[in-house]
């Protein structure tokens, strides 16, 4: 369980940094005259979502079958 919530907690924390990376991003990109390189700067962002999300999506899962795990174990 303790695996879970760290994933989660990282990769709230990745999303975090890039997010304020993502500013310095979009200036060079505005520099250098490369809209393509703000679309590059947010993928990280997008796939530290996607792990976060999985996470909680699977720490949920991993709950519930527990639940019934244990539940299923006090029928005779």
């Amino acid at each position: 369980m303790k695996r879970e919530t760290l994933f989660l907690k990282l990769a709230v924390i990745f999303m975090g940094l890039y997010l304020i990376m993502l500013p310095f991003v979009a200036s060079v990109a505005q520099e250098d005259d490369a809209p393509g390189l703000f679309l590059i700067g947010m993928i990280p962002i997008f796939a530290a979502m996607v792990v976060a999300v999985f996470a909680a999506v699977l720490q949920k899962l991993l709950k519930n079958a527990i639940d019934i795990k244990s539940e299923n174990d006090l029928t005779v």
